[in-house]
């Protein structure tokens, strides 16, 4: 086909920004942990950096996830055995991962990708193991402490479902076109089965209910819901009813969903 050779040129619609740094590419791979046995999915593999070197793991299956038709038939022409689906990865059935387990990795496009994990940690329940690269704002909020200033709804959320590790930082120089922010990426280690929310909707409203209303006190914002169970969480707690709700641990924000 003609088009092989011709640079494909970025989409800022699409928020293309392509690797271009192979140690860094074999880093991020590398922290996937890919062996022979593994089912792998990647994540807006754009021209194949990360991609590359998944092939050469001789995985038992890899599949792709590109909604660039032009990027997706360069992929397919590469590697004739690549798995390549045509989709928007935000609209991607990510329950319908669930009868096998797998791993998913990937440079996230900015604008998308906590709205990318959020959904991917809640409803890949076969999930053995995620590494994406993220805006480095994002990689701090997704591995945050409370009552730090980064802790936030992604992070109480995210931590429910799965522990967190901040790995490296990446310059923008990596990059084609560059990007204004620095990178980082962070590996994703699913909590076993027990300890996943047993009702992800309520604490996913309550999340949003609390921290809509961040810099308030948790009883004010409850003030409606403040029943005496909910009073009597707090004490068994050990908590002050004026706390805000950055101060609130994972565990804590999943045991008050249950109480309220």
């Amino acid at each position: 086909m003609e088009h092989s050779n011709q640079p494909h040129r970025a989409k800022k619609s699409l928020g293309q920004n392509f690797l271009t740094d192979p140690n860094i590419c074999r880093k991020i791979v590398d922290a996937v942990r890919p062996s022979g046995d593994d089912y792998i999915i990647e994540i807006g593999p754009g021209q194949g950096a990360l991609t590359e070197h998944l092939a050469e793991a001789g995985l038992r299956r890899l599949r792709v996830i590109e909604m660039d038709d032009d990027l997706a038939s360069r992929l397919e022409e590469r590697w004739p055995t690549l798995e390549v689906v045509r989709a928007d990865a935000l609209k991607f059935p990510w329950e319908s991962l669930n009868d096998t387990p797998c791993k998913i990795i990937g440079n996230l496009p900015y604008n998308v990708g906590s709205k990318l994990i959020w959904d991917i940690v809640s409803q890949v329940v076969t999930l053995e193991r995620a590494v994406f690269m993220v805006q480095h704002e994002v990689a701090l909020r997704l591995t945050a402490e409370p009552g730090n200033k980064a802790y936030g709804g992604l992070t109480a959320w995210v931590r429910n479902f799965s522990r967190t590790a901040y790995l490296f930082k990446v310059p923008p120089s990596v990059f084609r076109p560059r990007p204004k922010v620095d990178s980082a990426v962070v590996a994703f280690d699913p909590l076993p089965a027990g300890e996943r929310p047993a009702d992800p909707e309520r604490l996913a409203g309550l999340i949003k209910t609390l921290f809509q209303q961040r810099r308030k006190q948790i009883s004010t914002i409850l003030k409606k819901r403040m029943t005496p169970e909910v009073e009597a969480w707090f004490q068994e707690q050990g908590l002050a009813l004026s706390i805000r709700p950055e101060n609130l641990t994972p565990e804590q924000f999943l045991s008050l969903s249950e109480r309220i």
